[in-house]
């Protein structure tokens, strides 16, 4: 492995044989953390938005897991 740093980026080198599907859950982390940096949102405000997509969600699917009497 190979890493270098330049003025705006990092660059990461490694081997081609490298397993592709736990490399791809630590980009996935990395790009996470690259468009989670600058955030300005509170938890509080991420719990609140959480909530209510679960909610909305809850909303348009709970016929497909209610069972309703006619």
């Amino acid at each position: 492995m190979q890493v270098e740093r330049t003025n705006n980026e990092i660059l990461i080198r490694l081997s081609a044989d490298t397993d592709i599907s736990g490399l791809q859950r630590i980009l996935d982390y990395l790009k996470f953390r690259e468009i989670t940096a600058k955030s300005q949102a509170t938890q509080d405000s991420i719990n609140e938005l959480a909530n209510e997509s679960k909610s909305d969600w809850w909303l348009k699917n709970k016929s497909r897991f209610l069972i309703t009497n006619p």
